[in-house]
This record gives structure tokens, sequence and C-alpha cells, in this order.
């Protein structure tokens, strides 16, 4: 399959070598069962009625390899004591879902990079080039597409042996873990699709949980469509463009029988425009009686870029704009179910942070991403513990933004 770069698709330097790629793909077990992902959307069902908390997170892109590679427990247990977090002074159960084991591609804005008079293919996950900052390291080799189920795999296995040895650990995940990214690369996507003999229903098997994003979502193109006839719980990225058309459109494309559990909506919208942008949306879910899950990405929508050119994010725009995600749903009766966050256990400087403290000068010391700026432990488990109070059922009524308002916004917007 090779589709227009339109679509975030790489220029594949050898098409006959893609296709040679996606056969052998297309032999290689699956990474995740379908039972796995049924039993996924069992939970997720729970968060619809409002009877849990899911928190996503994890590198904003994945490696392959090399000294910046976090070990899978440590990512676990990053995600777990954030959890326990968010259990005990929420009083809802955690959902755990990770970004990893898949989120080896990545989207981009530009198709090339430049750094002095050098113009080079801009990087676009492991499972496409290299970072490096070379022509020939950049340019798009689908054998890295192997190299991703072969990542993806491992990851698993690290899964897989931790369940059985580190019971306590598990048991602060809620017992099992699931698996998430962004089905970005459609030749790898199409290529571990398999249908499932004893149902007979079409799961795309790289992954328990694979979402749409913000520059992929478009209603007639490839991604939604593969969204579509995949039986995975499945997640649209949304931004501060989105309409009201676009999720109702979304809702009848993806989810048409309304089965909760099924369509996820991650917000990015930024903490400026949380409150004028997500009303509407969300009342546009609500008149299509749409169980669909929200779920707050306060990332993507806050990303600046320094004076010396190093992007960055702020820790308090990224706590505002869940904060306001949550003050809407209180306001409008619905149920803000989640969390989809960059981030890592490591003690990185690359979220600005006054109170930590990591100040514009310190980004430099230990910023080690390879793309986006991520939290490290300690900003996530601050996050967790600022905005758990806010999900407690009593906190509803103390919402500080107003209901009749906000749907008076949505009755106008979008």
């Amino acid at each position: 399959m090779h589709l227009p770069v339109e679509n975030q698709q790489p220029n594949w330097r050898d098409l006959d070598e893609l296709a040679d790629v996606v056969r052998a793909l297309g032999s290689l077990p699956a990474l995740v069962s379908p039972g796995d992902c049924d039993e996924l959307r069992l939970r997720l069902a729970a968060v619809a009625r409002g009877e849990a908390f899911l928190l996503q997170g994890g590198d904003c892109a994945e490696l392959f390899a090399g000294p910046l590679i976090e070990p899978t427990q440590n990512k676990l247990r990053c995600l777990a004591d954030m959890a326990a977090v968010l259990t005990s002074e929420s009083g809802l159960p955690t959902l755990t879902l990770g970004r990893l084991a898949g989120q080896y591609a990545k989207p981009r804005s530009m198709g090339t990079e430049t750094r002095g008079d050098r113009v080079v293919p801009v990087y676009r996950g492991d499972a496409v080039n290299e970072l490096r900052f070379d022509a020939e390291a950049r340019t798009a080799n689908p054998q890295r597409l192997l190299a991703a189920y072969r990542a993806a795999d491992r990851v698993l296995s690290d899964i897989r042996r931790l369940r059985t040895r580190n019971h306590t650990l598990f048991t602060d995940l809620g017992g099992d873990f699931f698996t998430s990214h962004e089905a970005l690369l459609l030749p790898y996507e199409s290529a571990l699709t398999r249908v499932d003999p004893a149902s007979g229903r079409t799961y795309g098997l790289s992954g328990h949980l694979l979402w749409i994003g913000e520059r992929t979502r478009r209603l007639d193109g490839p991604h939604v469509a593969f969204a579509a006839g995949v039986h995975n719980p499945v997640a649209v990225k949304i931004g501060p463009t989105t309409t009201r058309t676009d999720i109702a459109e979304l809702i009848e494309l993806i989810d048409p029988h309304r089965e909760p559990g099924r369509l996820t909506f991650i917000t990015r919208l930024g903490a400026d425009a949380v409150h004028d942008r997500l009303p509407p949306l969300v009342d546009e879910v609500i008149t299509r009686d749409s169980p669909a899950i929200w779920v707050c990405d306060p990332m993507h929508g806050n990303t600046f870029a320094t004076a010396d050119g190093t992007k960055t994010r702020r820790f308090e725009a990224i706590r505002a704009e869940v904060r306001g995600f949550i003050e809407v749903h209180r306001a409008m009766g619905t149920h803000p179910g989640g969390l989809h966050l960059e981030l890592t256990s490591r003690d990185v400087t690359e979220c600005v942070d006054e109170h930590t403290p990591v100040r514009e000068r310190d980004l430099h010391l230990r910023y080690e991403t390879a793309c986006d700026p991520r939290l490290n432990r300690g900003q996530g488990l601050e996050l967790a513990r600022s905005i758990a109070p806010l999900l407690r059922p009593s906190a509803s009524s103390a919402s500080s933004a107003s209901g009749g308002e906000l749907l008076r916004n949505a009755a106008t917007l979008g």
C-alpha cells in the first residue's frame, strides 16, 4: 500500500521493497490477541459509564536502540504510581494504557528539517528513518517496519515476563496492562490486521487500542476508514479546528451502533481554548446519544519554542488545560474520562516548570526526547496529585464554570 505524503505517509525509498516488507509482516504472528482487545473494550466501557478513569501515557516516540531507551519496567512503574495517586484521591479505579510497543512513528508538520545550509528529510520515528541528521539516515527505509515489529514484540515480551514475576506492579496497574499507539503507517497496520476465526471480526493486532491523529482524521481519508474497519477500541485526536459536524460524522463512521468502549475522543485544544472549544463538541456527542469517552491530551496544544528554538511545554499550562477540561465536563454533566500524556520515568528537563524548578535555561541539561518534550516522573506525579481531587463525585458541584453559559456556547460555536 502506497499513500501520498498528505496522509503523513513517508516517501519510501523503494515501493517494491515496501511490498516485500508488508508481505513479510503479514506472515508474522499478531502482536496482541483479539480477546485482549475485547477485554480492553469492556474496561473502557466502565470509563464511558463514569465508573473509572483512564491514564494513557508513555514516550512521545519510542526508540529501537541506544542509551536513552527506558526499561519497560520503569515505564510501567511510573504509570502505576500515578494511577495509585489518581485512584486514592479521586475514589475512581484507574485503567492504565501505555503509549508503547508501537509508538515508533510520528506525524510531522514539515517534510524537511534545516540546520545551517543543510536540508534533510524530517525525522518521522524509528519505524521510518533515523534520528541522526544525515540525508542517508533520514531516507525512509521499509526494512525499519520489520524492526518496529521486532521492537514491539520485545516490549510485549517484557510485559509478559513482568506479569509473572512482579505481581505487586500489576496489582498497582489494575491487574492487566494494555498497549496503544497512533495507527499512522498504514502499510504496517494493514499487514497486522487479521480476521479472528472464532468471531469472524477484523482486528488491528499491532496494539490493543489504536488512535488516529489530528493530522490524519480526514473524514474521507484512509486512516478513518481503517479505524472504522477494525473491532479494536479506537480513538481520534481532535484539536481546536474540530467542528460539531466533524464529531457527528466521526461517530457515524466509527461507532454507528453506539457501543460503550468503542470510541474515544482525545482533545488537544490548549489551555487558552479548552473552555471555548470543548463545550460544543461535548454537546454534539450528547445530541448524538454517543457513549464516546472524553480524554484530555494537555501536551500538544501547549507546545512552544524558546528563543534558541528548543521545543518545550509549560507544566502550568498543561495543568490548566486538564483543569479546564474537567470543569467543562462537570458543568455539562459529562464524565472527564481520562488523561493522555507524553511522559517518562527519567529525570529529564524537557517541560518548563517553575516549581520543580525546570526553567528555560535548564532545558539543555537532560533534554533527551527524540521528538516532543515529555513530563518527567516528578511532574507526572504532581499533575496526578493536583487534578485527582477534582475527579471526586462531590467535586462536580464545585466547578467554577457555568453550565448554562457553556451550553449557550455549545449552541453557537463549532
